[in-house]
């Protein structure tokens, strides 16, 4: 591999364990080939898994990630590896949601980012979570993050 994937330490490489923690795992980026066009990216973790703070017990999410990108992609292997990482990690549903999208912003520097956290019921009660850098750039197409309120979530 070479030209912009070089330097890049998990893509392409030998099976990559989850990292020890969202702090220890290692984000990685690329130049944005298309970088003069404004465009839509969507990543989806339906099965994204994180461990309740108080009790130790595991929490699941159907996580939407959209973005706008600027200079900057973010290498999806990484992200997998990272998202990944809160397999073991305790922390609230609000902590969990809002610190991959900062990580993502501070990483990628996008023209927009949201993120949907769309959390299953603890204690009866499903918590969602959204957050959004501003508006979206004029001229794209920012569809709907498509996941239904959880009653309809199968």
């Amino acid at each position: 591999m070479s030209g912009i994937y070089d330097g890049l330490s998990q893509l392409g490489g030998p099976a990559a364990p989850l990292p020890e923690s969202p702090e220890a795992a290692v984000l990685e980026r690329v130049a944005n080939p298309q970088a003069d066009v404004a465009y839509f990216v969507r990543f989806t973790a339906p099965e994204f898994t994180s461990l309740c703070p108080i009790t130790g017990q595991p929490d699941f999410a159907h996580l939407v990630i959209d973005y706008v990108p600027g200079p900057w992609l973010v290498e999806s292997k990484s992200l997998k590896l990272y998202l990944g990482a809160f397999r073991n990690h305790g922390a609230f549903h609000e902590d969990c949601t809002i610190s991959i999208a900062r990580r993502l912003v501070d990483l990628m520097a996008p023209a927009w980012l949201r993120i949907g956290g769309y959390w299953y019921p603890r204690g009866g009660i499903p918590i969602d979570v959204f957050w959004q850098t501003g508006t979206p750039p004029e001229g794209v197409w920012i569809p709907d993050q498509g996941v239904p309120s959880y009653r309809g979530r199968g």
